[in-house]
């Protein structure tokens, strides 16, 4: 089993080595809600890179059966739009990275642990601003 809550405080650093800063208020995200792309034990999904969503990279998720354009309000979750910042797990993000369809990628907002899926050569690659 992963273990994100390790010495090196892959739950609570970011990518570069630093705190994690927040992704999103608006929509709230993060795995927990807190508007971070904070990971546990918990959080299979590990849901730690913070994306820019993309008319693409949306269309990709939806593909692989991961609808996150549809508001599903019985789960408090608003439905995404291109320009949304989200918490998406590292090995959806990989995959579309794959395939061509990654999404831009807030490296300060990005958990440490998601380079257990992927490269930060990959994340830098598709860094936003």
């Amino acid at each position: 089993m992963i273990q994100y809550n390790d010495s090196e405080g892959a739950a609570t650093r970011n990518v570069l080595g630093g705190a994690l800063t927040p992704c999103s208020t608006e929509p709230m995200t993060g795995f927990y809600r807190t508007g971070r792309c904070e990971t546990g034990e918990d959080d299979v999904g590990c849901h730690a890179v913070c994306a820019e969503m993309t008319e693409a990279f949306l269309a990709f998720s939806k593909s692989r059966g991961n609808d996150l354009s549809t508001p599903r309000p019985e789960y408090g979750f608003p439905g995404l739009k291109p320009g949304d910042r989200w918490c998406v797990c590292a090995a959806r993000w990989k995959e579309a990275y794959d395939a061509g369809f990654a999404a831009p990628v807030i490296l300060k907002a990005t958990s440490k642990a998601a380079l257990l899926y992927v490269t930060l050569a990959e994340l830098r690659e598709h860094a936003a601003g």
